[in-house]
């Protein structure tokens, strides 16, 4: 119907393949759209008007996507890159220069709680949500550049016997942030379930903000074989 949001259902075994499909349906579903204000200063975009991704095996290794030999282009990220600095901006409340906040700093402490809380209390509630950001984070887009943070929040579900993660981005970069942002999360889900005593589960992400920025057109199109 002319003038309805579109919603896309994703449904993948793993992380990789998770954000191979992504690309091959925002080249079907996505919104083209001029930005009037944005802290990465690009032009375009494509973008989902809604998206939930349901990834089965998450913790399933790689998890980062590859590039082919003889595309001509690097992969979008890179395992050590994860490990070692993106995991710190996720998981620790530390900041360094230049930035305005840090999902850790919201992150940190409530990663502590919600194991705390499903060992003292069981596992059947749904009182475990981790937010991200408050109301003052919207004055970061008053100065040139500024951004806000693009996870609002992490839900979680022990259930089966596993502990499964519910993500939300109010804006989401599809190529890079994509695989960074979930191989991040996929980490500490892992390290939350085998604190609590728990299988590691399922992650169900949802985005009204899923894009992808005009310079990485066609790097996308070729990477899903549709150039």
């Amino acid at each position: 119907m002319k003038g309805v949001l579109k919603g896309v259902n994703i449904v993948a075994r793993d992380l990789p393949e998770a954000w191979f499909l992504c690309i091959q349906e925002m080249f079907n579903y996505g919104y083209e759209y001029k930005i009037d204000k944005s802290s990465s200063g690009q032009i375009k975009r494509l973008e989902f008007d809604w998206i939930t991704v349901h990834v089965i095996f998450p913790g399933a290794r790689p998890l980062l996507p590859d590039i082919p030999p003889g595309m001509g282009f690097p992969p979008p990220a890179d395992i050590e890159y994860v490990e070692k600095d993106y995991l710190l901006y996720v998981m620790t409340s530390e900041i360094k220069p230049g930035e305005d906040y840090t999902y850790g700093q919201d992150l940190e402490e409530q990663f502590e709680r919600v194991i705390k809380h499903y060992k003292q209390y069981g596992h059947n509630l749904n009182h475990c949500y981790m937010a991200v950001g408050d109301k003052n984070t919207l004055k970061f887009y008053d100065k040139p550049g500024g951004t806000s943070q693009c996870l609002r929040g992490i839900d979680t579900r022990i259930r089966y016997g596993k502990l499964h993660f519910f993500p939300y981005f109010r804006s989401w970069d599809l190529w890079a942030g994509f695989p960074v942002n979930l191989a991040a999360i996929q980490i500490m889900k892992e390290e939350m379930a085998k604190a609590i005593g728990v299988e590691d589960g399922e992650i169900i992400a949802s985005s009204k903000g899923l894009h992808l920025y005009d310079y990485t057109w066609d790097f996308a199109r070729t990477r899903v074989g549709l150039k």
